[in-house]
């Protein structure tokens, strides 16, 4: 994984100097429903196993939350947001400085977090200490400072009056994240919140819930109110209660489209809850001719083949122009030949396992598809080891758009390689579809890549690079791929309400 990073050129904030031993074994802390800054057990007494992928045994045992649990939940959300309360009534710059100390805890604990995150996920030690962490606590940072600048307008009116905006948040948020990137995405979903005053219960997924309990107790040591962040762990039984109770203001998810409708739905028949989805997509990668070829493949298979290929926005269609085509197969064949699966805590590991067993098999399911509708299989393709969830890293070519591979979403290590001809033709191919979350191009022609730009229905577009993420660049999708931004000055939008206020004066003078 180092040598895929240093290749693929970090961001600054990704520092790969003086990178601290992982812990193989790091000590489980906290395993309950973290309510009003205190840890509880289920109502139920119900606890679910979370699984190491990398071996398929247990870690620990963690408390189920219910609907009884969610309900306590959200009435201490209620409480801590009541009007008058200490959190609604604290200045806004000390909700940045509250964020810039879970921050520094966070930052004291990175090696600690990265370990945690690769036991419970499977991801490289390497990747979750010199990606997930730093660019989660970057992404409160930058939050931190927008606390006391999310204000309204001054505005204008005929007659004799005074009207300004107040810029509000919303209430009692619910925020459901996913397992593929459990720290990250706590993060883009507890910074603009917080700063902008709202309340939180969070549900982390249940495959990965460790590191979203232990960053729990650390909002409670950075001081944040009791009741201002609460974090309740369990399956989709315990989201589905989350989306559905009526004294839930919002609900922010990021996960599958499936999964995605139905909290559309729970919210609209509930109270009509504001919603924020970044869900599925199968976002192009179009190559052109005259791109820098080596750069091409090496960020093409960084695109598919990071995290697992467990990324919603990974380049799952990789469309390459026709003369450049052959080549381009065979040095992709190659460099995931060479990609090194293994034990994830391995420094010199690239690939670690898939997420578990359910999600390994849909991944072998699907190349299975793809052999029977005709691609060609030129990598990869079985299952690696005898223990854990690893599979090969796999690449198809001769691909076409309707085969199932190009279709559907497979969330795994498998790059499906399409030829294309002309520009107006890779553009039409690459829309056609019901995602629209991210897309690239690679050319060295501006005007061509401008063009492209343009007509691709892609909430980001790259060009000559991919996994670009900042928190300064909001992020999100165009159709089936959810609505909504997250990050960026556009991520407080969905945490903000806008109030109009008109006060009636005696006289009006500019």
């Amino acid at each position: 994984m180092l040598r895929l990073l240093k290749k693929i050129q970090l961001p600054r904030y990704l520092s790969t100097v003086a990178r601290a031993a992982p812990d193989r074994n790091p000590a489980i802390f906290y395993t309950g429903i973290f309510i009003d800054n205190e840890w509880h057990r289920s109502r139920s007494g119900n606890t679910f196993p979370t699984i190491n992928p990398a071996t398929g045994a247990t870690i620990a045992e963690i408390q189920e939350g219910d609907a009884a649990d969610i309900d306590i939940a959200v009435q201490a959300a209620n409480k801590a947001f009541k009007f008058g309360s200490p959190w609604r009534t604290m200045d806004a710059s000390q909700r940045g400085v509250l964020l810039n100390t879970l921050a520094n805890l966070m930052e004291r604990d990175r090696a600690y977090l990265a370990s945690l995150e690769t036991l419970d996920n499977g991801k490289p030690y390497s990747m979750a200490y010199e990606f997930d962490l730093p660019a989660s606590i970057s992404t409160l940072r930058y939050y931190a400072g927008w606390a006391d600048k999310n204000h309204g307008q001054v505005i204008p009116v005929d007659g004799k009056y005074l009207a300004y905006t107040r810029h509000e948040p919303v209430g009692v948020c619910a925020q459901i994240i996913p397992w593929n990137f459990p720290i990250l995405m706590m993060a883009w979903k507890l910074g603009p919140a917080l700063a902008t005053g709202n309340v939180i219960i969070l549900k982390p997924a249940e495959q990965t819930s460790l590191t979203a309990l232990y960053i729990a107790q650390l909002t409670k040591d950075a001081g944040f109110p009791s009741g201002v962040v609460n974090v309740v762990p369990g399956d989709g039984k315990t989201g589905a209660a989350l989306v559905t109770h009526n004294l839930v203001d919002k609900v922010a998810f990021t996960g599958s489209t499936e999964v995605g409708k139905l909290i559309k739905q729970g919210a609209a028949t509930s109270n009509l809850k504001r919603t924020t989805l970044e869900l599925g997509g199968k976002s192009p990668n179009i190559i052109f001719r005259d791109a820098d070829l080596d750069h091409a493949v090496e960020t093409a298979h960084f695109a598919l083949f990071y995290n697992m290929g467990q990324c919603c926005c990974a380049g799952s269609r990789t469309f390459v122009e026709d003369s450049i085509y052959d080549e381009f197969v065979e040095r992709s064949a190659e460099r995931a030949k060479s990609r090194v699966v293994g034990d994830p805590f391995d420094l010199n590991v690239e690939q670690g396992p898939q997420i578990n067993e359910e999600q390994a098999n849909k991944i072998m399911s699907m190349i299975e598809t793809g052999k029977k509708q005709g691609a060609k299989l030129v990598s990869g393709g079985t299952r690696v080891g005898d223990k854990g969830y690893f599979v090969a890293p796999t690449v198809f070519a001769n691909v076409a758009d309707h085969m199932t591979i190009a279709k559907e979403e497979i969330f795994g290590p498998v790059q499906q390689i399409l030829k294309f001809s002309s520009l107006n033709e890779v553009i039409t191919r690459a829309n056609a579809t019901d995602y629209g979350l991210a897309a690239a191009v690679f050319t060295k022609d501006i005007d061509k890549a401008n063009y492209v730009v343009q007509g691709l229905r892609a909430g980001t577009v790259w060009v000559n690079t991919y996994n670009v993420l900042t928190p300064q660049v909001p992020f999100g999708g165009f159709k089936m791929s959810g609505h909504g931004r997250e990050l960026g000055q556009y991520g407080l939008e969905a945490y903000t309400e806008v109030k109009s206020v008109i006060v009636k004066v005696n006289q009006k003078n500019s």
